[in-house]
């Protein structure tokens, strides 16, 4: 426990400083935002994938190392338009034509690229055998593809993911070289985590901002509800809830999100309908039937460690959102029910996001 706490402190000490870091980056650039003008941000909005996000949740902004234990992802993503125009790439199109919801004419639509990685420890690291009443190790790699589009208050997302699991993934790589940068110490038992199995996902999901309300002439709050699903080698489930926001110059987009596949994109998110920056509160659930996790279920194609899943799990989120011009800065604190059967306890983690558009 002693351990842990010095770990947790180390872990802290450099979240803060990269957070006081990201905050003078956003100071820095606050000025170039507010003093470009309408036709050269109109100008870099025609152009291919002008806007970069950065993603990262760890549960050691909770003091635990266990569970879901990290998980980062880059995103480029594309400004909203017409199909034809060229903001978006030609390779796009068929897909936009063929997938249900996202070509829906006069609708303005977008293109994200990812890559992401997840890993998943049992709370025992010490332990070099199999944790046998835990959930087993699990790394896991993937390229996304996303395909966006929105008329009114409405955004309509699919997103395609390519990836591994296993050694391949590299996760084990990763946790240690965060580890040593802090100086904990490394997990014994990544020799037990799930086999090298390629992955492949299909995920869904629609956004409505449906309920909006001003009071006075900056401060407002609005209710925006989501219904999605997924289906693929690494889940099946399906989602739906909701997200709350109250804050000043609400931004004219779809909430904000954990990394969750087509939750959210920040795809040229300067708005035009609000001057400076905004800042905001918000509070979102979120519920999952879940028929397919392969990171309790085990491998689909190899013998491995395994622990039966909690058929119905549920996540709140609270946090903040700040924007100035053409930064966008997210933190929020995530509660997750238990996932497997023998779980000893509900999970929380921190997830903060840093997004910049060109």
């Amino acid at each position: 426990m002693k351990d842990l706490l010095c770990i947790e402190e180390e872990f802290m000490k450099f979240a803060v400083k990269l957070l006081i870091m990201t905050i003078i980056l956003v100071a820095g650039f606050a000025s170039f935002a507010t003093a470009a003008t309408h036709e050269s941000f109109q100008e870099k909005r025609d152009s291919y994938f002008d806007t970069f996000t950065v993603y990262l949740e760890n549960d050691l902004f909770a003091g635990t190392d266990r569970d879901y234990t990290n998980g980062i992802k880059f995103s480029w993503s594309t400004p909203f338009g017409d199909i034809e125009k060229t903001s978006l790439p030609a390779w796009s199109f068929p897909f936009f034509k063929q997938l249900p919801f996202v070509g829906k004419p006069n609708s303005k639509h977008a293109v994200s690229l990812s890559l992401g990685q997840d890993m998943f420890t049992p709370e025992d690291t010490e332990s070099v055998a199999v944790v046998k009443d835990d959930r087993p190790y699990a790394g896991y790699t993937y390229l996304a593809a996303g395909f966006h589009s929105r008329k009114d208050h409405r955004k309509d997302s699919w997103e395609i993911r390519l990836g591994v699991i296993g050694p391949a993934s590299q996760a084990e790589e990763t946790q240690n070289i965060v580890h040593d940068l802090i100086g904990a110490d490394r997990a014994k038992g990544w020799d037990n985590q799930l086999e090298n199995e390629l992955a492949i996902d299909l995920i869904c999901e629609s956004q409505w901002r449906w309920w909006s309300a001003s009071i006075g002439k900056s401060l407002g709050f609005n209710v925006i509800p989501h219904l999605g699903g997924r289906i693929g080698t690494v889940n099946v489930y399906l989602n739906t809830g909701a997200e709350l926001r109250f804050g000043w110059n609400l931004p004219n987009d779809f909430g904000s999100c954990p990394i969750r596949g087509g939750c959210e994109t920040n795809s040229a998110f300067y708005d035009h309908s609000v001057s400076g920056s905004t800042f905001h509160f918000f509070l979102s659930a979120d519920g999952k039937a879940v028929v397919h996790d392969i990171f309790l279920d085990g491998n689909l194609f190899h013998d491995s460690h395994s622990v039966d899943k909690e058929p119905f799990v549920g996540e709140l989120m609270g946090g903040v959102a700040w924007q100035q011009g053409v930064m966008k800065l997210v933190y929020s604190y995530i509660y997750r029910t238990r996932q497997f059967k023998i779980q000893d306890e509900n999970q929380t983690f921190g997830s903060l996001s840093i997004a910049l558009s060109f």
